[in-house]
């Protein structure tokens, strides 16, 4: 019996997409979310978060481009949503009080790191919930009759979740304003997806006759170019569709359990974004990326700074 230790049926290959100039704003948030992932990991290490918190290193991309073309949404995030958060909303400071249990926290210190609510937005941890609660939204949206769109991220492991099939044979019969976007990152917790997983995301969307993109780059502009015309069918009554994002985790599931090796992982960070725009734009990046590391170091010590959170014992 072999091992599957790490995806091995997303193989690394060289990725020759163009990439077009990405707006400063987008840059910016795109720096924020990694340097706040990566600060996460150093306060954690440092004894200053409890529990847990699962990083989204490498996939900050996903969110980012979705925000610029969502327009009236809902979004439902998961375990791994800090950046769905601040690609959305851009509140570090409230989600680090939150995560940290400080004053000034989102949710009061009760939420942590998993479980957010904020208007338009709301996070859990239970794999698979959210499909089903995004489709009651979604039919609400439409109700309303404002093109509004429920939006829930998920995962390839989630595609294990009966839940999920219930909801989009229902957003299918109702033709329901839901998107789904899987971020397909080939490894759930430390299993492959190989190894859970028969057929594809794509046929399983094709059971319930909803339409699959897929989308295997990483460059914010085009990213949005490809979705404007899906996302406006499904504002228009077309019915729900899934977007396969096909991504890289480059940190480990929570603090530190990685199963994959060392060479397989360099290959993947020889492909993520933030090396790819650096490379792209030395100049501008440079001076952003340092702008957002500091602005995370001085956020990190004020808000160490303060009491704790109403909603902490």
């Amino acid at each position: 019996m072999t091992l599957l230790t790490q995806p091995a049926s997303q193989v690394v290959e060289k990725n020759s997409e163009d990439l077009r100039e990405i707006a400063d704003d987008d840059l910016r948030r795109l720096l924020l979310i990694r340097h706040f992932e990566r600060k996460l990991l150093d306060l954690f290490a440092a004894g200053h978060i409890a529990g847990t918190t699962h990083t989204c290193l490498g996939q900050e991309y996903v969110p980012v481009a979705l925000e610029g073309v969502l327009g009236d949404s809902f979004v439902f995030s998961n375990h791994r949503g800090h950046g769905h958060y601040l690609a959305r909303f851009g509140d570090a400071a409230g989600l680090l009080a939150e995560i940290t249990g400080r004053a000034g926290a989102v949710c009061g210190g009760a939420g942590g790191s998993q479980h957010i609510l904020r208007e338009g937005f709301c996070s859990t941890g239970v794999q698979g919930e959210s499909v089903p609660a995004a489709l009651g939204v979604a039919l609400g949206l439409r109700r309303a009759g404002r093109g509004g769109l429920a939006l829930a991220y998920v995962g390839d492991g989630t595609w294990g979740e009966g839940a999920v099939y219930e909801a989009l044979n229902m957003a299918s019969l109702w033709r329901a304003p839901l998107v789904l976007a899987v971020e397909h990152n080939g490894i759930a917790q430390s299993t492959p997806t190989e190894a859970a997983m028969a057929g594809t995301i794509a046929g399983r969307a094709a059971a319930f006759d909803v339409p699959h993109l897929s989308v295997t780059g990483v460059c914010v502009a085009t990213i949005r170019q490809r979705l404007a015309e899906p996302l406006a069918r499904v504002r228009d009554g077309g019915g729900p569709l899934v977007v396969e994002f096909r991504t890289h985790r480059l940190g480990p599931h929570s603090k530190g359990d990685d199963t994959r090796d060392a060479e397989w992982l360099a290959r993947v960070a020889d492909q993520d974004w933030y090396g790819r725009y650096a490379r792209a734009e030395p100049g501008r990046f440079a001076a952003h990326d340092a702008a957002q590391r500091e602005s995370v170091d001085r956020l990190a010590a004020e808000v160490l700074a303060r009491p704790p959170a109403s909603g902490v014992a």
